[in-house]
Formats: structure tokens, C-alpha cells, sequence
């Protein structure tokens, strides 16, 4: 016997307390990362620059700086808070298998073929059921990011129509690409019922390697508009650049992330082996020079250099394979299934005639119901992750940065990251702890001190 089946023998337990298990590890990580939010709080009212921007950054900045990221947190709290408060409400009010019944009952008022009467088919309805209301009740929230929190530091471009428009958008694509996806998931659990490993990690491969060719591509010009880089000095820097490195550039283009946000970014897409895409916000065009915006794609080419997309895809699926490996102890779990209300294989004659709204009799594993709940068992190793991936994610940051340095752009590159701290009101003083968990990316002090930046102020 293998070590997963022996742990889905000790699982299969009516014994244990599933529900305060679940509730026990989402509580303990809203109170964790409530504790290291309290601690970035604190550290952002030391009223005192780190050293190296005390000659780049004036004090009203400062100032309003620490009161966006202040804002920012106290917003996260509560949010934070409704999530695990909708989190208990699912388990005490055993809303999966209600709204299990809701998915079927809506089903029904389509013709016969679209009904759900398969497992798949069900869990499918009961998706769309779910993530319809999910996104009804994250609308405030919505709201008041955009239209309050955004809106009073002077960041959000965003109109009522566009928002609107773009939930529309979201909840379309959602339905057009997410369902067929997820019934491909889920038909691999009902085709290899013991063995699904590997065919589900080659399954959620080709997935990723789709979504970035070609989401880049025929998604994300459906939310912006992206307009081909003029003729002109800086599409020659870029070019001049990409030659030099033999970087293999495609197109560049610039996107309109004014029609949203003041927000500045550049990034480029394409996978690990093909041509690129480089994508430039149009904020960033229109308010940084052209040394500047070279420099800052000198340090996203590092990215490419170094493989550090391919590295992310190989540790995806490494990640994505520990996962479903662990899952394997649990997505047969009768008692597991039936604490949640999902009586799995039941006998004949044992089905009620009238619906039992926090009981459903299935014929088959609800196989969706037991990967969300089994994602919240995982919570205790996935905040543990998330330290992993934010520190890798960081190793990689710093090296994109001294690659763009090796090519001679340090300057450039460390002030075109001040000026990208500056109108983003980026934080300048962060908690250690804060940052090890939530930041992807070197604070800009830390940045800056390791490419040896010296004020030109300082200097003068």
C-alpha cells in the first residue's frame, strides 16, 4: 500500500471534525496575516525615509504615500474579514450542497440536453451558480477599490459604464473558456478514476501554455486597446536593444491603462522559446524618457535571459503535481464528501423522494466540491509556500536588475524605479516579515542599494 493510500485510509473517518478543521486553518491564516498586516501598519508610521531616497523622495510624497498604503491595508483587513466570514457561513450553512440544488434547479429551465444530470454536468452548473453570486457579493468591495480608495489618491480613471462592461466581459469569458476547461478537468477524474495524476498535470500544462499564448493575444485586446509603438526614438532604443541582446522581439506595442488607472507598468509576453511581445502602459511612455523606459526593458529582457519564465512554468508544475499527489489521499473520501452534506454512491431506496436541501445524493464524487475543500486544508502549506515563491519571485528580481545594470543602465534603470515609486505611491518603508510574504519584488530601497545607486542630488 503507498503512502497516499494509506493516508486516505487514516482520512476516511467519520471521527474527524472536517468542518472545525477548515474553519480552524482559515481563521488561523486571517489571523496571520492580520498580525504581519499590523506589523507593515506600524512600520509605515516611522515617519522616516530609508536612506537612500532621503535625497529622491520630497515629504509630501512621503506622506501621501504612507497614507495610500495605510488605506490599502486597512481595506485588506476587512476584506479579508468578509472572506472568512463567507468561508464560515459555506461550512455552518452548509451552502455547497444548497447551492448544488440552486446549479440543478436552474438547469432546468433549459432544454433537456443542457440539464444536469451527470455528475460533471452538475458540478458545472453549481460553479456557475457560485461564481455568479461570488461576484454579487464582491461588488462593493469592487466599488469602493475603484471608485473611493483609488479615486481619492487620484489613480482611478475608471467610469461606472467601463466597470460594468468589464464584469460583463469577465463573467462571459468566464462561461465561454472556464466551463469547457473545467468539464476537461473534471472528465479526467471520471475517465481514470485511480490514476488521474499525471494525465491531469499534462492537462493543466497545455492549459497554461494556451492561456499565455494566447490570452496576450485575442483576451486582453478585448479589455484595452493596443496600438502599435510609433516610428521614432524610443521604438529605435528598443529595437537597438533587442538586437544587441538578441532578444527575439516581435512587436511592441502601447497599451491604454490611462482609460483605468494613473498606474504605470511594461512587461512582455510570449513563451519561453518564441517570439515576444512588448507591451508598454501608455502612462509610462508619456511620462518617462527614453533611457528610462529602455532601462526598464533592459531589466524585463533580464527575465528572459536568465529563463526565469521557464523556471516559473517548471515550478507550476512541480507545484501543481505536489497538489494533486496530496489530493489523492482525500478526492475519495466518503466521510470526507459526506460532512459536507454529499452522500457519495448511495444505495438504492435510500434516496428521499423530496429534495433534502443540505443533503445531495450523488451517483458519482462531486470531484469540484472536494478540490475547493481541499485547497482550504491546504492552507496552512500554501501561506507556507507563499514565503517560497515571494523569495524566488525576489531572487529573480534582483537579477533582472543586475543584468539591465550589466548592460550599463544602472542609472537609468534606478530612475526610472523611483519615478515609478513616486507616481504609483509605492510604499517606502515595508516590515520584514510583510515583505517576505506578500512582496514579489525587492522593496525600491532594496533594489537600489543593490545596484550601488548614487543620488545625482547627493552628488551635487
Amino acid at each position: 500500500m503507498s503512502v497516499f493510500e494509506t493516508l486516505q485510509t487514516i482520512c476516511d473517518s467519520p471521527n474527524i471534525p472536517w468542518k472545525s478543521i477548515i474553519i480552524g486553518f482559515s481563521a488561523g491564516q486571517f489571523l496571520f496575516e492580520t498580525y504581519i498586516s499590523y506589523r507593515q501598519y506600524n512600520a509605515l508610521s516611522s515617519n522616516k525615509l530609508p536612506a537612500v531616497l532621503e535625497n529622491e523622495i520630497d515629504q509630501e510624497t512621503f506622506e501621501k504615500s504612507e497614507a495610500y498604503s495605510k488605506a490599502k491595508i486597512r481595506f485588506s483587513i476587512v476584506s479579508d474579514l468578509y472572506a472568512l466570514i463567507q468561508k464560515i457561513a459555506f461550512v455552518k450553512l452548509d451552502l455547497f450542497p444548497r447551492l448544488w440544488h440552486l446549479g440543478n434547479k436552474v438547469s432546468t429551465i433549459l432544454p433537456v440536453q443542457y440539464r444536469a444530470v451527470s455528475t460533471i454536468a452538475q458540478s458545472l452548473w453549481f460553479l456557475l451558480v457560485l461564481s455568479n453570486i461570488s461576484t454579487v457579493a464582491e461588488l462593493p468591495f469592487s466599488y469602493y477599490s475603484h471608485f473611493i480608495l483609488e479615486e481619492r489618491f487620484g489613480f482611478n480613471k475608471t467610469t461606472i459604464k467601463i466597470w460594468i462592461v468589464d464584469m460583463i466581459k469577465s463573467t462571459l469569458l468566464g462561461v465561454a473558456l472556464g466551463g469547457p476547461i473545467l468539464y476537461g478537468f473534471l472528465k479526467i477524474f471520471d475517465l481514470f478514476e485511480t490514476n488521474f495524476l499525471w494525465y491531469v498535470c499534462l492537462f493543466l500544462l497545455v492549459v497554461q501554455i494556451l492561456a499565455m499564448t494566447l490570452i496576450p493575444v485575442y483576451i486582453m485586446p478585448l479589455f484595452n486597446t493596443f496600438t502599435p509603438l510609433e516610428d521614432g526614438e524610443l521604438k529605435q532604443s528598443i529595437e537597438k536593444l533587442a538586437k544587441k541582446v538578441g532578444f527575439p522581439l516581435d512587436k511592441i506595442f502601447v497599451i491604454d491603462g490611462s482609460k483605468r488607472s494613473s498606474h504605470s507598468n511594461a512587461y512582455f509576453t510570449g513563451l519561453p522559446f518564441t517570439s515576444k511581445r512588448i507591451v508598454l502602459f501608455d502612462t509610462l511612455v508619456n511620462s518617462n524618457s527614453v533611457d528610462e523606459i529602455t532601462a526598464v526593458l533592459a531589466h524585463e529582457i533580464g527575465h528572459w535571459q536568465k529563463n526565469h519564465v521557464l523556471n516559473m512554468v517548471v515550478f507550476s508544475q512541480l507545484h501543481t503535481f505536489a497538489i494533486f499527489s496530496l489530493f489523492t489521499s482525500v478526492y475519495r473520501n466518503l466521510s470526507f464528501y459526506e460532512t459536507f452534506g454529499f452522500v457519495v454512491n448511495a444505495a438504492e431506496g435510500t434516496i428521499p423522494e423530496v429534495a433534502i436541501p443540505t443533503k445531495v445524493f450523488t451517483t458519482g464524487f462531486p470531484i469540484i466540491i472536494g478540490f475547493m475543500l481541499f485547497n482550504d486544508l491546504l492552507t496552512p502549506l500554501e501561506c507556507s509556500m507563499q514565503f517560497a515563491m515571494s523569495l524566488m519571485s525576489r531572487i529573480q528580481e534582483y537579477q533582472a536588475d543586475a543584468y539591465a545594470k550589466g548592460l550599463g543602465y544602472t542609472q537609468n534603470l534606478c530612475r526610472a524605479l523611483i519615478d515609478l515609486q513616486i507616481k504609483n505611491l509605492s510604499t517606502m518603508n515595508v516590515d520584514s516579515l510583510y515583505s517576505a510574504y506578500h512582496y514579489s519584488h525587492p522593496t525600491l530601497a532594496e533594489r537600489l542599494n543593490a545596484l550601488g545607486y548614487v543620488s545625482e542630488k547627493k552628488k551635487a
